[in-house]
């Protein structure tokens, strides 16, 4: 996974897998996801990262972070871990019934970032797992229900936009501007496009007084986010096939395909 261009936070990569229930991304950060999602986050099993302040599981051998401490994993640096890889769970008593079979799959993952069988298991009740390589660069998360994650993404994009085009104040002080969540219904009739892998590029946003226009290039299915960046730059110089519009007058979200 070597990278010759640098990280960029303002362009957003999607592809989606729904036989095997999960999305491959780029520019989604673990701090976004968790952001996005706290209502429906749990305790976390970790199977691959660097954090030091996690519990630790006998029957296991897993480290995991009890929910009412995940703010301070949020506010951590997980980027910089490598590999940072984990699955929720309900109970710490469900992570001693697992058996040996499933510790194996669950390590697996963790190791290889694919399934030997899908990964949502009964004792654990998970809704996600969550598996990346410097976290927001590439990242591999399962869905067990895919409502989800069209929530995480509509909040996601109005977050980055909110970060990258702040309001100034009378002073002169930049803050960030709150855009509502782009819709679950708008983003869920894109799931053709993200099927084949579709670019959301906050890189190449065009304004105006009344509207914000978000463009979207079908670029197909990478693994390689070199290689998609690669094709995301060729894809630019081309009209765009959709793009997502905010009204900044009637404060809503709207498609236009091209």
């Amino acid at each position: 996974m070597k990278k010759h261009h640098p990280y960029s936070r303002d362009l957003l990569y999607v592809h989606l897998n729904d036989r095997d229930q999960y999305v491959l991304s780029y520019g989604i950060e673990f701090f976004e996801f968790a952001r996005s999602l706290t209502d429906s986050l749990n305790n976390l099993l970790l199977l691959r990262h660097r954090y030091e302040d996690g519990d630790f599981n006998r029957h296991t051998l897993f480290d995991y972070v009890p929910e009412d401490s995940l703010e301070k994993l949020v506010a951590d640096n997980v980027h910089a871990y490598g590999d940072f890889c984990w699955i929720d769970f309900e109970e710490v008593e469900a992570l001693n019934v697992l058996s040996a079979q499933e510790i194996a799959e669950l390590l697996y993952l963790g190791h290889i970032k694919h399934h030997l069988k899908l990964p949502f298991y009964n004792q654990l009740n998970n809704r996600f797992v969550y598996l990346a390589h410097e976290d927001g660069w590439f990242n591999k998360t399962y869905y067990r229900n895919f409502n989800e994650f069209f929530r995480m993404l509509g909040n996601v994009l109005s977050g980055k936009l909110g970060e990258l085009k702040p309001e100034k104040t009378l002073l002169g002080i930049r803050k960030k501007k709150a855009y509502p969540p782009v819709s679950k219904e708008i983003l869920k009739s894109l799931t053709p496009a993200l099927k084949e892998g579709a670019v959301f590029s906050l890189k190449n946003i065009q304004q105006n007084r009344n509207k914000i226009e978000i463009p979207i290039w079908i670029i197909g299915d990478f693994a390689n986010m070199d290689d998609m960046y690669d094709e995301y730059k060729e894809a630019s110089r081309s009209q765009p096939d959709g793009r997502i519009i905010f009204d900044k007058k009637l404060k809503e979200w709207s498609l236009i395909a091209q």
